[in-house]
């Protein structure tokens, strides 16, 4: 075992130093100042993370993907893209599935020139989160509404829609079978992350925004949690909810069960219920991540 963990070590340590001495690398001179960030549209890091898939391709067979009994760590290397069932143009990459263990389904969309969705399955919710680019929304009423980076929609179960694409566009999508309750019904959502509140977090340090409404009429909601550098988690959280997680921006370290693991934007995780978990951030920005939380059904 420490074998194994010196060999890691000495992997990662050589990714560091090649990506120090590289043009494009995360330490190097050449590399993007405070400045050039500033430019970059938000989320830019999502497509392009620090430590890419370049850096490891002098690496066979290494990836920082991990996948154990109770948690996933998915990284950008690992990433396998392939055409959208029923999209038109679109390739997608499945992340987290009920293969795995989940009762959601998360996937990355990079929609090209004059693309289309296709329509999930009967019974099927979905929330779609724009990460790059833009879509067009269209829906029965043949009202469009234009969904812009950090923009989002959540559509019911069996609701007639079509998110079209004239350019490109990188999108992340939830979808899961509704859980009906009672005479509760879901509606169509529009809306972006800025326009929602920051809510109460008692004796946490970071910031959280909610993407749907908290009423017994929705079986998910999505987390918009903001960290600045040194904050963390107050909690060691253990729970039944299950969790698909995108880093959004920034970097830091992710507790799953008994390891510890460096990540950063462009990174998901999976959690399974009740496996331990806890988030610090590091470096010289803020961290944010869009988290999906199963809530207001009875896990029996």
């Amino acid at each position: 075992m420490r074998s194994l963990h010196l060999i890691s070590f000495v992997i990662i340590i050589s990714l560091l130093a090649k990506a120090s001495k590289s043009d494009d690398g995360f330490c190097s001179a050449p590399s993007i100042t405070e400045s050039d960030e500033k430019t970059k549209p938000i989320y830019w890091k999502v497509t392009n993370p620090t430590l890419s898939p370049s850096h490891l391709q002098d690496l066979p067979g290494y990836t920082r993907s991990v996948y154990k009994r109770d948690h996933a760590l998915i990284t950008p290397e690992s990433h396998v893209y392939s055409p959208l069932p029923d999209w038109t143009n679109t390739l997608g990459a499945y992340l987290i599935t009920p293969a795995m263990g989940s009762h959601f389904v998360m996937f990355f969309a990079k929609m090209k020139e004059m693309s289309s969705s296709g329509l999930p399955p009967k019974d099927i919710e979905r929330l779609v989160f724009v990460v790059e680019g833009a879509v067009t929304l269209t829906n029965t009423s043949s009202s469009s509404t234009k969904l812009t980076v950090d923009s989002y929609a959540y559509l019911p179960p069996n609701f007639y829609h079509s998110l079209d694409c004239v350019e490109s566009a990188t999108l992340v999508v939830f979808e899961r079978r509704y859980e009906h309750l009672g005479s509760h019904t879901t509606e169509l959502i529009v809306g972006s992350t800025d326009k929602q509140p920051l809510l109460e977090t008692p004796g946490e340090v970071f910031e959280l925004r909610k993407l749907l409404p908290v009423s017994l009429a929705y079986d998910f909601n999505i987390h918009i949690m903001d960290f600045q550098p040194g904050e963390f988690l107050n909690v060691k959280e253990v729970h039944y909810n299950q969790h698909g997680l995108l880093l959004l921006e920034g970097q830091g370290i992710y507790r799953l069960g008994d390891n510890w693991y460096p990540v950063q934007a462009g990174d998901v995780i999976w959690m399974a219920p009740f496996v331990p978990q806890w988030y610090g951030a590091l470096g010289k920005n803020r961290s944010r991540y869009l988290l999906y939380k199963d809530v207001n059904r009875n896990p029996l």
